[in-house]
């Protein structure tokens, strides 16, 4: 179990309860759900729920007195089961999907009780099994190119490819022989500095080709190469270089004989969704590169990012760009004539920033009749599509009627398609969607896995997302928003209170807020707050127009726009204008410190390992966004402006501060920085440190205490109320 590593000393214990809650269940219902948590599997607790639930209620109705009425208690006072327990266990997050030779689909899932270990996993052979834990206990799936990771494993056949997370060695291992333990392709450099990500089995020459990162030489400016891994030999060999000499390479993919290969390619300054480019090359007998191509983003006329390329079965490479419309959309290339065709054009984004390697936002299906069809989704107005483009017949889409209503990645399985995705009564889940015989239809939906599959309990509490758009500073433009009311079929506050309301900052920050079922935005309203998940001007999903709002202007358009969110619900009768409180990880962690720094609106923020000082950050972040935040800030002189740091002297709202110390993408100093000077300045200020946390939490009890120590912050220092909830606050600078 990690240990914390705070730099405050700890308050005695407050009791934190303003009044009883009461909850009526039946005798009945009770021995049921006694039974229920007994069972050791979801899949157990699954079947039982739907098979008793309905006897419980029957043999209960005569016993159960009338419901009375709600009670009537402050906002942000409520009790709730969805509990800081209830949140961490359902933090489980997906890594990928892939299937193997008999068809089972096969996953990735980080565990936050294990750490946050990654942990393959394959589904049973037979309807109504248990699935199984490919990788032993004293591996962990994980890979850190590029510090985010993604695209860690690799399913061809019955073996898989997968990057250790310790050693951050390449090894393989059978699906179907798991006694047998995974084997190291990779050199052991005696510390974990060369990782792998986002590879491909080449049959045609035995090897395995990888995007590698090398640290070895620098780790502020690692060589990133696409490389050949031998498989044949018994002894592990150095990989082979196949191509280098750009920044940055993800998306490497073979046609189906091996004779061409395709890849993303782009350089600094960019980003690459901002500008890249799309290669491909020609193999020789040998296995060397001896001709190359440059498909898409070599023309000084267009500015485009193309991303996301892949082979059908025909040989024809399609992928996806923004040239044109400025919507990511489905293209192809003509190689008789190096001309490259739009496949189906819409305003809408057919692909995601590429933040991971390993995204899959399109499949390529046969029909029936042989017909070749194209599976992707696709993002528009803040919803997500599944839809089935038939290239033949004049790009036709039809649109898939399923319950997800925001989409990662879909595979292709037999006669169906495993989707990643959610909605806002689905947490992040992996659905079975099965297709009509024209692939035209879907006539079954059936959740695989699920980040909670207990999350359906708590239904009655949950507050659904409503998109909105708003008015921002600039005339002309709005931006979006999903807000969350405050939902408790169990309490009501007054009428004449009006809610406090949470505002979150999305990372990235070329990023996206969605709106789904998260269980910590359901902590927040079933307790009685607001909530609101701000798309502002610079986020993913509309476009590169409204994405290259933030160029140069970050620390302002972002406040903006957070601020414009803020005033809209205040001026809507929605929520409170006195209690209005920020929170934001990363990106979103800057822009609630700017928002404190530079505006008047919130009276509370807290940061998750969020950014003080952004000239800082420019000289110690990772490779990978080093030239992102000149992009961003404006260079130099803008940085410095835009830089909360350096503007002590204007915050006077209370902050509550959290960071992992082995971050290398927002550096503990940052926090530690900003922390010291509010705290000298004589500003309310906190700051929370964890031991064994990178960017971002995966460890249980982080993220519980993490959740429970932002809200009883806000509580004590905003909300004017106690929480229902038996919390130690931790010891806050400048006010106890």
């Amino acid at each position: 179990m990690a240990t914390f590593a705070i730099t405050v000393l700890t308050l005695t214990r407050i009791s934190s309860s303003s009044s009883s809650s009461h909850f009526f269940f039946s005798r009945a219902f009770n021995r049921f759900a006694t039974k229920f948590v007994s069972f050791k599997t979801p899949h157990q607790r699954r079947r039982s729920f739907c098979c008793n639930c309905k006897r419980a209620m029957t043999s209960s109705a005569a016993t159960i007195p009338s419901i009375p009425e709600r009670m009537t208690a402050p906002y942000g006072s409520w009790k709730s089961p969805i509990t800081t327990d209830v949140v961490s266990g359902a933090a489980k997050r997906l890594g990928g999907t892939a299937v193997d030779s008999r068809g089972r689909l096969v996953w990735l899932e980080s565990r936050p009780a294990e750490s946050g270990r990654g942990v393959l996993v394959v589904e049973a052979e037979n309807p109504g099994g248990e699935p199984v834990d490919i990788t032993p206990k004293d591996f962990g799936v994980r890979t850190l190119a590029q510090e985010y990771g993604g695209g860690a494993f690799t399913v061809s056949g019955d073996v898989v490819f997968f990057a250790n997370y310790k050693d951050q060695r390449l090894y393989k291992q059978s699906i179907s022989s798991l006694d047998v333990p995974p084997i190291p392709l990779t050199p052991d450099y005696g510390s974990p500095v060369v990782s792998y990500a986002d590879g491909i089995y080449d049959g045609r020459f035995s090897r395995f080709v990888s995007v590698r990162e090398d640290r070895q030489e620098s780790t502020l400016n690692p060589s990133t190469t696409i490389v050949s891994i031998a498989l044949g030999s018994k002894d592990v060999q150095e990989p082979q270089v196949l191509v280098g000499g750009s920044d940055f390479y993800a998306f490497p993919r073979l046609d189906l004989k091996s004779e061409r290969i395709a890849w993303i390619q782009w350089n600094h300054p960019y980003m690459p969704w901002d500008k890249s480019e799309l290669w491909v090359g020609y193999i020789s007998e040998k296995g060397e590169i001896c001709k190359r191509v440059c498909v898409a983003g070599n023309d000084p006329a267009l500015v485009e990012s193309p991303t996301e390329p892949k082979w059908s079965s025909d040989g024809e490479l399609f992928f996806i760009t923004d040239r044109g419309n400025g919507f990511w959309n489905l293209h192809k290339w003509i190689e008789s004539e190096n001309k490259v065709l739009p496949v189906y054009s819409l305003e809408a984004e057919f692909a995601r920033p590429l933040w991971i390697f390993g995204m899959n936002s399109y499949e390529f299906l046969q029909n029936h009749m042989h017909k070749n069809l194209i599976a992707c989704s696709y993002r528009q107005q803040g919803k997500s599509y599944l839809g089935i483009i038939d290239d033949v017949q004049g790009s036709k889409l039809t649109v898939l009627d399923i319950p997800f209503t925001d989409i990662d990645n879909i595979t292709s399985g037999i006669d169906c398609l495993y989707v990643e995705g959610a909605s806002a009564v689905h947490p992040s889940s992996v659905a079975k969607v099965t297709l009509d015989n024209d692939k035209s239809k879907a006539v079954d939906f059936n959740i695989i896995w699920s980040s909670s599959p207990d999350s359906l309990k708590y239904s009655s509490y949950f507050s659904k997302p409503e998109l909105i758009e708003f008015p921002t500073d600039v005339p002309g433009q709005n931006a979006y928003a999903y807000f969350y009311k405050p939902s408790n079929p169990d309490f009501q506050a007054s009428e004449e209170e009006k809610p406090p309301l949470l505002l979150k900052s999305h990372g990235g920050p070329t990023a996206e807020a969605r709106g789904i079922l998260n269980l910590s935005i359901q902590y927040w309203t079933s307790r009685g707050w607001a909530f609101v998940d701000v798309n502002y001007g610079g986020s993913t999903g509309y476009g590169r127009e409204f994405r290259e709002r933030l160029l140069g202007r970050w620390g302002i358009v972002d406040v903006n726009d957070c601020c414009s969110c803020a005033t809209y619900l205040v001026n809507s009768g929605k929520v409170d204008g006195e209690r209005l409180c920020i929170t934001g990880g990363s990106a979103g962690g800057y822009t609630t410190l700017a928002a404190l720094a530079f505006k008047e609106t919130f009276k509370a923020g807290a940061s998750l390992y969020g950014v003080a000082d952004v000239n800082m950050l420019r000289a110690e972040t990772h490779k990978f966004e080093s030239h992102y935040i000149d992009r961003l800030g404006g260079g130099e002189k803008g940085c410095y402006e835009r830089s909360p740091i350096n503007h002590v002297d204007k915050f006077s709202c209370p902050i509550i501060l959290f960071q992992g110390l082995e971050d290398k993408v927002v550096p503990p100093e940052q926090a530690r920085k900003i922390y010291q000077a509010l705290k000298e300045k004589g500003v309310p200020v906190a700051l929370v440190e964890y031991e064994g946390e990178q960017h971002g939490f995966r460890k249980a009890e982080n993220i519980k205490f993490t959740l429970e120590q932002q809200m009883v912050f806000f509580a004590r220092l905003v909300g004017h109320f106690n929480v229902a909830d038996d919390i130690t606050p931790i010891k806050i600078h400048n006010f106890d």
